[in-house]
Protein backbone atom coordinates (compact mmCIF):
# COMPACT_ATOMS: atom_id res chain seq x y z
CA UNK A 1 0.00 0.00 0.00
CA UNK A 2 1.51 3.52 -1.24
CA UNK A 3 1.87 5.21 2.08
CA UNK A 4 1.42 8.59 0.49
CA UNK A 5 -2.09 7.35 -0.53
CA UNK A 6 -5.27 8.58 1.35
CA UNK A 7 -7.01 6.31 3.87
CA UNK A 8 -9.06 3.70 2.45
CA UNK A 9 -12.86 3.79 2.89
CA UNK A 10 -13.78 2.17 5.68
CA UNK A 11 -16.51 -0.47 7.15
CA UNK A 12 -19.87 0.91 5.46
CA UNK A 13 -20.75 -3.00 5.07
CA UNK A 14 -18.33 -3.11 2.90
CA UNK A 15 -17.23 -2.90 -0.96
CA UNK A 16 -19.89 -4.62 -2.39
CA UNK A 17 -22.74 -2.97 -0.83
CA UNK A 18 -21.29 0.18 -1.08
CA UNK A 19 -20.44 0.18 -4.88
CA UNK A 20 -24.13 -0.92 -5.57
CA UNK A 21 -25.66 2.16 -3.20
CA UNK A 22 -27.49 3.41 -5.84
CA UNK A 23 -29.02 -0.36 -6.97
CA UNK A 24 -29.92 -1.69 -3.63
CA UNK A 25 -33.59 -2.65 -3.29
CA UNK A 26 -35.57 -1.66 -0.49
CA UNK A 27 -37.83 -3.38 1.53
CA UNK A 28 -40.42 -2.26 4.29
CA UNK A 29 -40.22 -2.55 8.27
CA UNK A 30 -43.01 -4.76 9.54
CA UNK A 31 -45.45 -3.81 11.88
CA UNK A 32 -48.35 -5.27 13.10
CA UNK A 33 -49.90 -9.21 13.35
CA UNK A 34 -49.81 -11.49 10.33
CA UNK A 35 -49.83 -15.41 9.49
CA UNK A 36 -47.84 -17.06 7.32
CA UNK A 37 -47.04 -20.51 5.83
CA UNK A 38 -42.87 -20.33 6.11
CA UNK A 39 -41.52 -17.53 8.11
CA UNK A 40 -37.59 -17.37 7.61
CA UNK A 41 -34.90 -15.12 10.07
CA UNK A 42 -32.31 -13.64 8.20
CA UNK A 43 -32.10 -12.01 4.75
CA UNK A 44 -28.89 -13.46 3.42
CA UNK A 45 -28.05 -16.56 1.49
CA UNK A 46 -29.54 -19.21 3.20
CA UNK A 47 -33.02 -17.30 3.85
CA UNK A 48 -32.94 -16.24 0.14
CA UNK A 49 -32.59 -19.84 -0.78
CA UNK A 50 -34.76 -20.81 1.57
CA UNK A 51 -37.83 -18.72 0.43
CA UNK A 52 -36.71 -19.77 -3.23
CA UNK A 53 -37.40 -23.69 -2.74
CA UNK A 54 -40.39 -22.69 -0.75
CA UNK A 55 -41.97 -21.17 -3.39
CA UNK A 56 -40.41 -23.90 -5.79
CA UNK A 57 -41.83 -26.68 -3.92
CA UNK A 58 -45.40 -25.30 -3.35
CA UNK A 59 -45.83 -21.88 -5.38
CA UNK A 60 -49.42 -20.96 -3.45
CA UNK A 61 -47.46 -20.51 -0.03
CA UNK A 62 -46.95 -17.18 1.95
CA UNK A 63 -43.44 -17.30 2.21
CA UNK A 64 -42.03 -14.12 4.77
CA UNK A 65 -38.24 -13.23 4.84
CA UNK A 66 -37.46 -10.95 8.17
CA UNK A 67 -34.16 -9.28 7.99
CA UNK A 68 -33.40 -7.49 11.19
CA UNK A 69 -30.94 -4.49 9.15
CA UNK A 70 -31.15 -4.95 5.37
CA UNK A 71 -30.64 -7.78 2.90
CA UNK A 72 -27.23 -9.00 2.76
CA UNK A 73 -26.32 -6.98 5.86
CA UNK A 74 -24.19 -9.86 7.48
CA UNK A 75 -21.93 -12.56 6.05
CA UNK A 76 -23.54 -12.82 2.15
CA UNK A 77 -22.96 -8.73 1.50
CA UNK A 78 -19.55 -9.11 2.90
CA UNK A 79 -17.61 -11.92 2.17
CA UNK A 80 -14.81 -12.95 -0.56
CA UNK A 81 -17.08 -14.24 -3.32
CA UNK A 82 -15.89 -17.51 -3.63
CA UNK A 83 -18.78 -20.31 -4.47
CA UNK A 84 -17.09 -22.97 -4.01
CA UNK A 85 -17.36 -26.84 -3.31
CA UNK A 86 -15.76 -27.03 0.13
CA UNK A 87 -18.12 -28.44 2.61
CA UNK A 88 -18.73 -26.58 5.83
CA UNK A 89 -16.57 -28.75 8.67
CA UNK A 90 -14.19 -31.62 8.82
CA UNK A 91 -14.87 -34.26 6.58
CA UNK A 92 -13.43 -36.87 9.08
CA UNK A 93 -15.79 -35.97 11.95
CA UNK A 94 -18.83 -36.33 9.39
CA UNK A 95 -17.84 -39.41 8.67
CA UNK A 96 -17.66 -40.59 12.26
CA UNK A 97 -20.62 -38.95 13.44
CA UNK A 98 -23.00 -41.13 11.17
CA UNK A 99 -22.68 -43.70 8.07
CA UNK A 100 -19.04 -43.51 7.66
CA UNK A 101 -16.63 -42.60 4.84
CA UNK A 102 -19.64 -43.16 1.85
CA UNK A 103 -21.73 -40.52 3.79
CA UNK A 104 -19.11 -38.18 3.95
CA UNK A 105 -17.83 -37.90 0.79
CA UNK A 106 -21.87 -37.86 -0.53
CA UNK A 107 -21.64 -34.53 1.17
CA UNK A 108 -18.64 -33.94 -0.87
CA UNK A 109 -20.19 -34.49 -3.90
CA UNK A 110 -23.65 -32.72 -3.04
CA UNK A 111 -21.01 -29.49 -2.47
CA UNK A 112 -19.54 -30.53 -5.93
CA UNK A 113 -22.78 -30.53 -7.32
CA UNK A 114 -23.91 -27.23 -5.52
CA UNK A 115 -21.51 -24.72 -7.53
CA UNK A 116 -22.76 -25.76 -10.74
CA UNK A 117 -26.66 -25.74 -9.30
CA UNK A 118 -25.99 -22.17 -8.39
CA UNK A 119 -24.75 -21.47 -11.31
CA UNK A 120 -27.30 -23.07 -13.62
CA UNK A 121 -30.16 -20.86 -10.90
CA UNK A 122 -28.48 -17.81 -11.56
CA UNK A 123 -28.64 -18.30 -15.14
CA UNK A 124 -31.71 -19.61 -15.64
CA UNK A 125 -33.37 -16.49 -13.34
CA UNK A 126 -31.37 -13.85 -15.46
CA UNK A 127 -29.23 -12.85 -12.26
CA UNK A 128 -25.98 -11.22 -13.37
CA UNK A 129 -23.76 -11.21 -10.41
CA UNK A 130 -20.39 -11.39 -12.32
CA UNK A 131 -20.29 -15.47 -11.76
CA UNK A 132 -17.74 -16.77 -13.61
CA UNK A 133 -16.39 -20.56 -13.05
CA UNK A 134 -12.45 -20.17 -13.16
CA UNK A 135 -11.38 -22.62 -9.96
CA UNK A 136 -9.16 -21.86 -7.46
CA UNK A 137 -5.22 -21.78 -7.10
CA UNK A 138 -4.05 -22.64 -3.28
CA UNK A 139 -0.25 -21.37 -3.00
CA UNK A 140 2.23 -23.04 -0.71
CA UNK A 141 4.96 -20.80 0.22
CA UNK A 142 7.00 -22.95 2.21
CA UNK A 143 8.21 -26.38 1.84
CA UNK A 144 5.72 -27.24 5.17
CA UNK A 145 3.44 -25.24 3.15
CA UNK A 146 3.41 -27.55 0.04
CA UNK A 147 3.61 -31.15 2.50
CA UNK A 148 0.36 -29.64 3.62
CA UNK A 149 -1.48 -29.68 0.36
CA UNK A 150 -0.08 -33.10 -0.54
CA UNK A 151 -1.90 -34.33 2.46
CA UNK A 152 -4.61 -32.33 1.82
CA UNK A 153 -5.26 -33.70 -1.73
CA UNK A 154 -4.88 -36.82 -0.49
CA UNK A 155 -7.74 -36.27 1.93
CA UNK A 156 -9.80 -34.30 -0.91
CA UNK A 157 -9.56 -37.81 -3.38
CA UNK A 158 -10.66 -39.96 -0.31
CA UNK A 159 -13.67 -37.98 0.36
CA UNK A 160 -14.82 -38.66 -3.55
CA UNK A 161 -12.72 -35.42 -5.29
CA UNK A 162 -10.88 -36.89 -8.73
CA UNK A 163 -7.79 -35.59 -10.13
CA UNK A 164 -9.30 -33.57 -12.47
CA UNK A 165 -11.09 -31.84 -10.01
CA UNK A 166 -8.15 -31.07 -7.96
CA UNK A 167 -4.23 -31.74 -8.73
CA UNK A 168 -0.59 -31.04 -7.85
CA UNK A 169 0.98 -27.85 -9.45
CA UNK A 170 4.69 -27.36 -9.55
CA UNK A 171 6.01 -23.69 -9.37
CA UNK A 172 6.29 -23.22 -13.13
CA UNK A 173 2.73 -24.07 -13.66
CA UNK A 174 1.25 -22.56 -10.58
CA UNK A 175 3.34 -19.12 -11.61
CA UNK A 176 1.79 -19.74 -15.01
CA UNK A 177 -0.99 -18.89 -13.86
CA UNK A 178 -0.52 -16.30 -10.90
CA UNK A 179 2.89 -15.27 -10.69
CA UNK A 180 3.62 -15.15 -6.92
CA UNK A 181 7.05 -14.70 -6.62
CA UNK A 182 7.35 -16.52 -3.29
CA UNK A 183 5.46 -19.68 -4.17
CA UNK A 184 6.70 -23.35 -3.99
CA UNK A 185 3.84 -24.58 -6.01
CA UNK A 186 0.03 -25.04 -4.74
CA UNK A 187 -3.11 -26.69 -5.48
CA UNK A 188 -5.77 -26.40 -8.42
CA UNK A 189 -9.38 -27.03 -7.27
CA UNK A 190 -11.57 -27.18 -10.43
CA UNK A 191 -14.93 -26.37 -8.51
CA UNK A 192 -15.07 -22.67 -7.64
CA UNK A 193 -16.39 -19.23 -9.02
CA UNK A 194 -15.96 -16.06 -8.29
CA UNK A 195 -19.03 -13.61 -8.16
CA UNK A 196 -19.87 -10.39 -6.81
CA UNK A 197 -21.84 -10.97 -2.96
CA UNK A 198 -23.82 -8.03 -3.10
CA UNK A 199 -25.43 -8.67 -7.06
CA UNK A 200 -26.34 -12.36 -5.75
CA UNK A 201 -27.72 -10.84 -2.56
CA UNK A 202 -29.66 -8.03 -4.89
CA UNK A 203 -30.86 -10.58 -7.58
CA UNK A 204 -32.16 -13.36 -5.06
CA UNK A 205 -34.45 -10.69 -3.64
CA UNK A 206 -35.33 -9.35 -6.38
CA UNK A 207 -36.59 -12.87 -7.97
CA UNK A 208 -37.84 -13.35 -4.97
CA UNK A 209 -40.55 -10.90 -4.57
CA UNK A 210 -41.51 -11.83 -8.46
CA UNK A 211 -42.18 -14.75 -7.02
CA UNK A 212 -44.49 -13.41 -4.48
CA UNK A 213 -42.16 -13.59 -1.09
CA UNK A 214 -42.62 -10.76 0.67
CA UNK A 215 -39.18 -9.36 2.21
CA UNK A 216 -39.25 -7.03 5.64
CA UNK A 217 -36.17 -5.29 6.39
CA UNK A 218 -35.48 -3.47 9.45
CA UNK A 219 -37.75 -6.35 11.24
CA UNK A 220 -35.70 -7.68 14.02
CA UNK A 221 -37.59 -11.15 15.22
CA UNK A 222 -36.86 -11.23 19.11
CA UNK A 223 -37.97 -14.76 19.66
CA UNK A 224 -39.48 -17.56 18.52
CA UNK A 225 -42.04 -19.95 20.22
CA UNK A 226 -44.97 -21.81 20.25
CA UNK A 227 -45.53 -21.20 16.17
CA UNK A 228 -45.05 -17.44 16.83
CA UNK A 229 -42.56 -15.04 15.49
CA UNK A 230 -42.18 -12.23 18.45
CA UNK A 231 -40.70 -8.60 17.00
CA UNK A 232 -40.79 -4.89 17.90
CA UNK A 233 -43.67 -4.13 16.29
CA UNK A 234 -45.73 -6.77 15.88
CA UNK A 235 -46.08 -10.59 16.19
CA UNK A 236 -46.42 -13.52 13.15
CA UNK A 237 -47.57 -16.98 13.16
CA UNK A 238 -45.94 -19.31 11.54
CA UNK A 239 -46.68 -23.28 10.65
CA UNK A 240 -42.87 -23.42 9.45
CA UNK A 241 -40.11 -20.60 10.80
CA UNK A 242 -37.00 -21.12 9.35
CA UNK A 243 -33.68 -19.56 11.45
CA UNK A 244 -30.93 -18.33 8.74
CA UNK A 245 -28.70 -16.11 10.68
CA UNK A 246 -25.43 -17.52 11.04
CA UNK A 247 -23.11 -15.49 12.53
CA UNK A 248 -25.59 -13.60 14.23
CA UNK A 249 -27.78 -16.61 15.65
CA UNK A 250 -27.03 -16.19 19.42
CA UNK A 251 -30.09 -13.76 19.80
CA UNK A 252 -32.47 -16.99 18.88
CA UNK A 253 -30.10 -20.15 19.17
CA UNK A 254 -28.00 -19.01 21.96
CA UNK A 255 -24.61 -17.43 22.40
CA UNK A 256 -22.73 -20.96 23.03
CA UNK A 257 -23.93 -22.50 20.29
CA UNK A 258 -21.92 -21.14 17.46
CA UNK A 259 -20.27 -17.77 18.07
CA UNK A 260 -18.97 -15.15 15.54
CA UNK A 261 -15.81 -14.85 13.97
CA UNK A 262 -14.80 -12.25 12.28
CA UNK A 263 -12.82 -11.87 8.67
CA UNK A 264 -11.30 -8.84 7.13
CA UNK A 265 -11.02 -7.82 3.60
CA UNK A 266 -9.44 -4.86 1.53
CA UNK A 267 -10.06 -4.49 -2.45
CA UNK A 268 -7.48 -2.18 -4.18
CA UNK A 269 -8.14 0.54 -6.81
CA UNK A 270 -8.36 -1.17 -10.25
CA UNK A 271 -4.71 -1.87 -11.74
CA UNK A 272 -3.51 -0.87 -15.04
CA UNK A 273 -2.90 -3.98 -18.11
CA UNK A 274 0.74 -3.55 -17.19
CA UNK A 275 0.36 -5.06 -13.35
CA UNK A 276 -1.78 -7.29 -14.85
CA UNK A 277 0.86 -8.69 -16.98
CA UNK A 278 2.98 -8.16 -14.38
CA UNK A 279 1.27 -10.67 -11.62
CA UNK A 280 0.66 -12.92 -14.79
CA UNK A 281 -3.26 -13.23 -13.23
CA UNK A 282 -5.45 -12.93 -16.40
CA UNK A 283 -7.99 -15.11 -15.42
CA UNK A 284 -11.13 -15.56 -12.99
CA UNK A 285 -9.24 -18.12 -10.55
CA UNK A 286 -9.79 -17.39 -6.76
CA UNK A 287 -6.83 -17.89 -4.63
CA UNK A 288 -5.93 -18.24 -1.49
CA UNK A 289 -3.06 -19.88 0.38
CA UNK A 290 -1.52 -22.92 2.38
CA UNK A 291 -0.69 -20.88 5.76
CA UNK A 292 -2.31 -21.28 8.93
CA UNK A 293 -3.57 -18.06 8.89
CA UNK A 294 -4.48 -17.99 5.42
CA UNK A 295 -5.93 -15.99 2.56
CA UNK A 296 -8.51 -15.59 0.24
CA UNK A 297 -8.77 -13.60 -2.67
CA UNK A 298 -10.47 -12.58 -5.91
CA UNK A 299 -9.60 -10.52 -9.19
CA UNK A 300 -13.06 -8.64 -9.98
CA UNK A 301 -14.43 -8.20 -12.93
CA UNK A 302 -13.85 -4.44 -13.23
CA UNK A 303 -10.00 -5.16 -12.17
CA UNK A 304 -9.40 -4.85 -8.68
CA UNK A 305 -7.79 -7.47 -6.23
CA UNK A 306 -10.27 -7.99 -3.26
CA UNK A 307 -8.14 -10.31 -0.53
CA UNK A 308 -9.06 -11.24 2.94
CA UNK A 309 -7.73 -12.78 6.12
CA UNK A 310 -8.04 -12.74 9.96
CA UNK A 311 -7.30 -9.41 12.22
CA UNK A 312 -9.26 -9.39 15.53
CA UNK A 313 -10.29 -13.01 15.06
CA UNK A 314 -13.23 -12.75 18.13
CA UNK A 315 -14.69 -9.70 19.43
CA UNK A 316 -15.50 -10.27 23.54
CA UNK A 317 -19.12 -11.34 24.09
CA UNK A 318 -19.40 -12.31 20.86
CA UNK A 319 -19.61 -9.00 19.61
CA UNK A 320 -20.49 -8.60 15.38
CA UNK A 321 -18.71 -5.05 14.91
CA UNK A 322 -21.77 -3.39 13.43
CA UNK A 323 -21.17 -1.67 10.16
CA UNK A 324 -17.60 -3.26 9.70
CA UNK A 325 -15.06 -1.02 10.74
CA UNK A 326 -11.60 -2.66 10.63
CA UNK A 327 -8.66 -1.77 12.39
CA UNK A 328 -5.48 -0.24 10.89
CA UNK A 329 -3.46 -2.56 11.67
CA UNK A 330 -5.11 -5.20 10.00
CA UNK A 331 -5.33 -3.57 7.01
CA UNK A 332 -2.13 -3.14 7.30
CA UNK A 333 -1.63 -6.68 7.92
CA UNK A 334 -3.46 -8.03 4.44
CA UNK A 335 -1.76 -5.09 2.54
CA UNK A 336 1.71 -6.79 3.25
CA UNK A 337 0.71 -9.59 2.43
CA UNK A 338 -0.72 -8.69 -0.72
CA UNK A 339 2.52 -6.86 -1.62
CA UNK A 340 4.65 -10.30 0.04
CA UNK A 341 3.12 -12.12 -2.93
CA UNK A 342 3.72 -9.24 -5.43
CA UNK A 343 6.45 -7.28 -5.06
CA UNK A 344 6.71 -4.22 -7.03
CA UNK A 345 3.38 -3.40 -7.83
CA UNK A 346 2.28 0.08 -6.05
CA UNK A 347 -1.02 -1.11 -4.64
CA UNK A 348 -3.53 1.09 -3.42
CA UNK A 349 -6.57 0.17 -1.31
CA UNK A 350 -10.17 1.63 -1.68
CA UNK A 351 -12.00 0.26 0.88
CA UNK A 352 -11.98 -1.94 3.67
CA UNK A 353 -14.09 -3.93 6.04
CA UNK A 354 -15.32 -7.00 8.10
CA UNK A 355 -17.59 -8.82 9.22
CA UNK A 356 -18.58 -12.02 11.07
CA UNK A 357 -19.19 -15.82 10.19
CA UNK A 358 -20.77 -18.26 12.50
CA UNK A 359 -18.55 -21.19 14.15
CA UNK A 360 -19.83 -24.09 15.95
CA UNK A 361 -16.77 -25.40 19.07
CA UNK A 362 -15.67 -28.12 16.12
CA UNK A 363 -16.23 -25.62 13.13
CA UNK A 364 -18.62 -27.85 11.81
CA UNK A 365 -22.04 -26.92 10.08
CA UNK A 366 -25.26 -28.46 11.24
CA UNK A 367 -28.72 -28.78 9.22
CA UNK A 368 -31.69 -28.97 12.02
CA UNK A 369 -35.17 -29.59 11.79
CA UNK A 370 -37.99 -30.22 14.26
CA UNK A 371 -41.37 -31.16 13.24
CA UNK A 372 -42.95 -30.60 16.64
CA UNK A 373 -41.95 -26.76 16.41
CA UNK A 374 -42.10 -26.58 13.46
CA UNK A 375 -38.60 -24.81 13.59
CA UNK A 376 -35.61 -25.00 11.58
CA UNK A 377 -31.93 -23.89 11.07
CA UNK A 378 -28.80 -23.65 8.80
CA UNK A 379 -25.66 -22.36 10.32
CA UNK A 380 -21.92 -23.08 11.26
CA UNK A 381 -20.59 -22.59 8.15
CA UNK A 382 -17.24 -21.51 9.39
CA UNK A 383 -15.94 -19.64 6.30
CA UNK A 384 -17.26 -21.73 3.20
CA UNK A 385 -20.90 -20.12 3.46
CA UNK A 386 -22.13 -19.20 0.00
CA UNK A 387 -22.05 -23.29 -1.38
CA UNK A 388 -23.26 -24.05 2.40
CA UNK A 389 -26.17 -21.41 2.19
CA UNK A 390 -27.60 -23.10 -0.94
CA UNK A 391 -27.52 -26.89 0.42
CA UNK A 392 -28.66 -25.85 3.72
CA UNK A 393 -31.18 -23.42 2.82
CA UNK A 394 -32.69 -26.46 -0.05
CA UNK A 395 -31.95 -28.94 2.65
CA UNK A 396 -34.14 -27.35 5.36
CA UNK A 397 -37.19 -26.57 2.81
CA UNK A 398 -37.15 -30.52 1.59
CA UNK A 399 -37.12 -31.54 5.53
CA UNK A 400 -39.31 -29.44 6.59
CA UNK A 401 -42.12 -30.38 3.51
CA UNK A 402 -41.09 -33.59 3.95
CA UNK A 403 -39.48 -34.67 0.81
CA UNK A 404 -37.12 -37.66 0.98
CA UNK A 405 -33.76 -36.23 -1.20
CA UNK A 406 -29.87 -36.78 -1.09
CA UNK A 407 -29.76 -33.92 0.77
CA UNK A 408 -32.04 -34.68 3.74
CA UNK A 409 -29.37 -37.66 4.57
CA UNK A 410 -26.54 -36.10 4.78
CA UNK A 411 -24.54 -36.00 7.64
CA UNK A 412 -24.36 -32.71 8.38
CA UNK A 413 -28.30 -33.37 8.92
CA UNK A 414 -28.92 -33.06 12.41
CA UNK A 415 -25.70 -32.98 14.01
CA UNK A 416 -24.50 -30.88 16.78
CA UNK A 417 -21.49 -29.82 18.18
CA UNK A 418 -20.72 -29.50 21.65
CA UNK A 419 -21.30 -25.88 23.12
CA UNK A 420 -18.60 -22.98 23.32
CA UNK A 421 -17.40 -22.34 26.84
CA UNK A 422 -18.03 -19.55 28.24
CA UNK A 423 -16.43 -16.16 28.74
CA UNK A 424 -13.81 -15.50 29.43
CA UNK A 425 -12.33 -19.18 28.47
CA UNK A 426 -14.00 -19.13 24.92
CA UNK A 427 -12.23 -15.54 24.41
CA UNK A 428 -8.68 -16.39 25.31
CA UNK A 429 -9.09 -19.85 23.47
CA UNK A 430 -9.79 -18.49 20.06
CA UNK A 431 -7.37 -15.42 20.61
CA UNK A 432 -4.79 -18.74 21.28
CA UNK A 433 -5.41 -20.84 18.97
CA UNK A 434 -4.99 -17.98 15.86
CA UNK A 435 -1.93 -16.74 18.23
CA UNK A 436 -0.77 -20.35 17.67
CA UNK A 437 -1.28 -19.93 14.07
CA UNK A 438 0.45 -16.83 13.69
CA UNK A 439 3.43 -17.94 15.30
CA UNK A 440 3.81 -21.26 13.47
CA UNK A 441 3.86 -19.35 10.14
CA UNK A 442 6.39 -17.11 11.27
CA UNK A 443 8.12 -20.02 12.64
CA UNK A 444 7.67 -21.83 9.35
CA UNK A 445 8.53 -18.93 7.17
CA UNK A 446 11.74 -17.87 9.12
CA UNK A 447 13.53 -21.68 8.94
CA UNK A 448 12.29 -22.77 5.56
CA UNK A 449 10.59 -25.61 7.41
CA UNK A 450 9.90 -28.82 5.25
CA UNK A 451 7.30 -30.22 8.32
CA UNK A 452 4.44 -28.57 9.83
CA UNK A 453 5.33 -26.69 13.04
CA UNK A 454 3.87 -28.92 16.32
CA UNK A 455 2.03 -24.90 17.62
CA UNK A 456 0.15 -25.71 14.56
CA UNK A 457 -0.48 -29.11 14.77
CA UNK A 458 -1.71 -28.73 18.38
CA UNK A 459 -3.70 -25.81 17.69
CA UNK A 460 -5.39 -27.47 14.98
CA UNK A 461 -6.07 -30.36 16.69
CA UNK A 462 -7.20 -28.46 20.01
CA UNK A 463 -9.88 -26.90 17.53
CA UNK A 464 -10.72 -30.14 15.52
CA UNK A 465 -9.26 -28.99 12.02
CA UNK A 466 -7.34 -31.69 11.52
CA UNK A 467 -8.58 -34.68 9.14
Amino acid sequence: MNALAAPPRNGELGFWVAQLADKRPSFPRFTGQDSVDVAIVGGGYTGLWAAYFAKKIEPSLSVAVFEAEQVGYGASGRNGGWLSAMPPGNRATFARAGGGLEASRALQQEFVAGVDAVLDILEAEGIDADQYKGGALVAAHTRAGLGRLVTRRDADLKYGLTDDEVHMLDRDEFQSQINISTVHGGLFYKHCARFHPAKLVYGLADTLTSMGVRIYEGSRVDSVADKTLTLANGRVTAARTFICTEGYSGRLLGRRSLIPVNSSLIVTKPLPEKAWQQIGWDGPQCLNDSAHTFIYAQRTADGRIAMGGRGVPYRFGSGTGGDGATAQSTIDLISQKLSSFFPGIPFEVEHAWSGVLGVTRDWNGGVHWDPASGIGASTGYAGHGVTSAYVGGRTLVELAFEKETERTTLPWVGYRARKWEPEPLRWLGVHAMYRLFGIADQWEERRGSSTTSLLARFGSRLAGLHE
